[in-house]
């Protein structure tokens, strides 16, 4: 058992140095082939105008075999390395380590992330509008030529805050709970709620099984999320106090119980104000406001939105890898 969990922060590791350095796989990203298989089964189960309650069922098979794929991915792999190495403890360290990492790697998105929403905070420090917004689409599914500049600072902060916690928390917290078959499943059920888990006309209730699943993995790492954003307040300028008291009193009018989180802590530690109208290709919804009151997000508040998510995301990963190494000492002490 010590030895699955020094292994498994050994990857972790790993698998954000090689996210910090090279960023997403840039070509045949294992995630991309994952969403092209989940469309092909979404257009086979889902039959847009059948019966609410059919089509949930349908979502809900759905959601069950490409999880439940992905997640014994991990598992296979794992146990053909215990298999093969069942003699050879270093090796089968090793290879786990290496799964691990490979896992953490195509997962994480932190990177890519801060990438492109420093690409465009770039593109409107220039004056150059239209090109941030043709970047937009690479964060969220806003409808960026209805945004005005200011709407499009906002909708970059508020993706940066959410997407750290979905796209690098999350997968670092499942990791550590499960390694490499925590971090697939987690994953996979997050690409499912990117495609289908919203509300249009054809997904609403085929992709109900998505979001609930997505939610609820997500709502222990959205709030480590939230927590480590707290404490990264001071080191853009904010208080600490500021992010408390903006989750408390403002993240329940979100329309996620999760993503709420997250963009509150961040309004509180920027000292800006988010949320409020917000159109999709499916319609405009109206978020409550997030530390209203405060000045309204502009392009110059993305570089201090990028740093603050930064040390979110190194934060969690030092806290995964000491927690998982601590836990790994501690079983051993135990067991002598």
């Amino acid at each position: 058992m010590t030895s699955d969990l020094h292994s498994r922060a050994a990857g972790l590791a790993l698998g954000f140095a090689a996210d910090r350095a090279f960023a997403d796989p840039a070509h045949w990203h294992p995630v991309a082939g994952f969403g092209a298989a989940a469309q092909g089964v979404e257009r086979a189960l889902n039959r847009p105008g059948a019966a609410p309650a059919r089509a949930r069922a349908a979502g809900v098979v759905y959601v069950a075999g490409m999880v439940g794929g992905a997640a014994s991915l991990g598992v296979v792999s794992g146990w053909l390395a215990d298999c093969g190495l069942r003699r050879h403890p270093a090796g089968r360290f090793a290879v786990d380590v290496v799964f691990t990492a490979a896992a953490t790697w195509v997962s994480l998105g932190g990177t890519s992330l801060l990438r492109v929403a420093g690409t465009i905070g770039d593109a409107m420090a220039a004056g150059d509008v239209d090109g941030a917004r043709e970047w937009l689409p690479w964060l969220c599914g806003r409808e960026p030529y209805q945004l005005d500049p200011q709407e499009l600072a906002r909708a970059t902060v508020e993706s940066v805050a959410e997407n750290t916690a979905d796209a690098h928390v999350a997968p670092v917290v499942w990791g550590a709970v499960a390694g490499a078959p925590g971090i697939l499943a987690y994953r996979a059920a997050n690409t499912l709620d990117a495609m289908v888990g919203h509300r249009s006309e054809r997904f609403e209730n085929f992709g109900w099984a998505a979001a609930r699943l997505d939610d609820a993995l997500n709502w222990i790492p959205a709030r480590l999320a939230g927590l480590a954003t707290v404490a990264a307040a001071p080191s853009v300028g904010g208080r600490m106090r500021d992010a408390v008291g903006a989750w408390k009193r403002d993240a329940h009018g979100h329309p996620s119980p999760n993503a709420g989180v997250v963009e509150s802590t961040a309004a509180g530690a920027l000292g800006v104000e988010l949320g409020g109208r917000t159109p999709y290709a499916y319609g405009v919804e109206f978020r409550g406001r997030l530390n209203a009151g405060a000045a309204l997000v502009q392009a110059a508040d993305i570089s201090r939105a990028l740093a603050l998510e930064r040390r979110v995301q190194d934060g969690t990963v030092v806290a995964a890898v000491l927690g998982l190494l601590v836990a790994g000492v501690a079983g051993r002490i135990a067991t002598n």
